[in-house]
């Protein structure tokens, strides 16, 4: 069995159901590209890329289910048991739910480990692969009447996320889309 496969098959099923809060744009939109950066950085910075890829893959479970309101919290939960239920090993496991525990930017937490690091960082990458869903996010969530404060809001938003990139590798991946879209925002 492939652990890291049988996970984002997990993860796109979760996606793919009705009662999925964000559906399966998130698994396209968001997760994707989460997977994509964390590799790269991994291979980039070291650490252990099964736990960094696991970790990627079930980052946002809890939210898929439960909703965006401690979701950090839920998708450790939900990443524990399905590990379990995988026989993953349980040293493993605790890996991948600190770094899911971690990964959000607005928690302020402490990372220890450079794979909980990789993790929160690919996270912010992601963002700026997916500018239609924090517009979506900006009309649609956070209640944005017009476009103007829309955008204001989008722009405050990547600014905030180009600040919280702690890597250099990082800031040199994302550089040309983030300043292509504060040209455009302008």
């Amino acid at each position: 069995m492939n652990i890291i496969q049988e996970i984002k098959n997990f993860v796109k099923t979760e996606c793919k159901k009705p009662e999925s809060t964000y559906g399966y744009d998130a698994f396209i939109y968001h997760f994707i590209p989460m997977a994509k950066y964390s590799e790269k950085l991994t291979d980039e910075l070291g650490g252990d890329k099964e736990i960094v890829l696991l970790a990627a893959w079930l980052h946002d479970i809890g939210s898929i289910r439960h909703g965006r309101k401690d979701h950090h919290l839920t998708g450790a939960k939900i990443a524990e048991q399905k590990l379990k239920d995988l026989e993953y090993p349980a040293e493993k496991i605790e890996l991948i739910k600190r770094c899911i525990l971690h990964h959000r930017g607005s928690q302020h937490s402490t990372r220890e480990s450079i794979e909980e690091k990789i993790i929160a960082e690919a996270d912010t990458l992601a963002c700026f692969d997916d500018i239609p869903g924090i517009f979506q996010a900006a009309f649609c969530w956070e209640g944005h009447k017009s476009r103007e404060s829309a955008k204001i809001a989008v722009k405050e938003k990547l600014e905030r996320k180009w600040n919280q990139l702690h890597f250099e590798q990082s800031k040199k991946m994302i550089k040309p889309k983030y300043e292509a879209i504060m040209l455009l925002l302008e």
